[in-house]
């Protein structure tokens, strides 16, 4: 039998589990690289992403490689066909069984008529979903007010470095 004790809201373990939740992630500058750290989480969350499955990277590639080609509504002989690949190779690529190099998925993407960068975006999202890895679209009030200002004079002056050499070039 649990006691009213263990099962009423307490202010302290409570309060730290939320805050352990909300501070996931902060951003870390190494050598002037700004990174994202896991702070704050738990030993059983650590223990839980060692125990997770190991992201195969050629299978997130095909499964990316089959969406885009089953919603334009082609089939892998018309594919296979523009892309100069055999139908089996590229059944293959599709299903994660075969590696495929960086020509050849440069060739199927261009026959699905996709940029190789979008692809490679779409796999890196997937694997990030796998990893449980959150990548934030917008930029974090904290990481802004501690870093977006040094951010905003370094990108200023490197542009009027640009510009000044530029115009310097410009007047020889």
């Amino acid at each position: 039998m649990k006691s009213s004790a263990a099962s009423a809201p307490t202010g302290g373990l409570d309060s730290t589990r939320s805050k352990a939740i909300q501070m996931v992630k902060q951003p870390v500058s190494v050598n002037g690289v700004v990174r994202w750290k896991d702070v704050g989480l738990a030993d059983q969350a650590k223990s839980e992403q060692k125990e997770r499955k190991m992201v195969v990277l050629r299978h997130e590639i095909g499964d990316v490689l089959r969406d885009v080609r089953q919603r334009q509504g082609r089939t892998l002989r018309e594919v296979s066909h523009s892309a100069r690949v055999s139908l089996g190779y590229l059944s293959e690529v599709e299903r994660g069984q075969k590696e495929a190099s960086s020509e050849l998925l440069s060739s199927i993407c261009s026959a699905l008529d996709v940029p190789l960068s979008s692809m490679l975006r779409e796999v890196s999202d997937r694997v990030a979903v796998a990893e449980g890895v959150a990548v934030p679209d917008t930029v974090p009030q904290e990481f802004a007010q501690r870093y977006g200002r040094d951010l905003d004079r370094e990108l200023n002056s490197d542009l009027n470095d640009e510009l000044a050499k530029g115009l310097l070039s410009g007047a020889r």
